[in-house]
């Protein structure tokens, strides 16, 4: 039976990819709105919709931005390349490496409780 392997995502990337998602949904809303020009009120309703999406995707990378700026630049032990950090836990950007660099969760299996507040109180620590 082969081991399963679950590759991980670093949060900078999770957070750039749904903000990649919202600017191409924007787009298609905006199409289905074009598709819909015999119906104007249908029209603007899809293309005001596709709007708000485009900039809230405006607004997304703009708050990544400033978090990543934010965000602890490490070196991954794997493959020697610069990543940054989010919370107590993450991945690295290039090799999906589960980095951590709390002393306490180094040899623990990767799990993406331990940046919530829950666990850092010490409630969820136990299980």
């Amino acid at each position: 039976m082969a081991v399963q392997r679950l590759v991980y995502s670093s949060k900078i990337n999770k957070i750039r990819s749904f903000a990649l998602i919202l600017v191409f949904a924007g787009i298609l809303i905006m199409y289905v709105g074009l598709l819909t020009r015999k119906i104007e009120w249908l029209m603007v309703i899809f293309f005001i919709l596709g709007v708000l999406m485009v900039l809230l995707s405006c607004v997304v990378y703009l708050w990544i931005g400033s978090l990543s700026l934010k965000a602890v630049p490490v070196v991954c032990p794997s493959c020697d390349k610069h990543t940054k950090m989010l919370g107590r836990v993450d991945a690295c950007m290039h090799c999906k490496q589960p980095l951590t660099m709390d002393k306490k969760l180094e040899g623990k299996e990767f799990d993406e409780k331990y940046n919530t507040r829950r666990y850092a109180k010490g409630k969820d620590a136990t299980k």
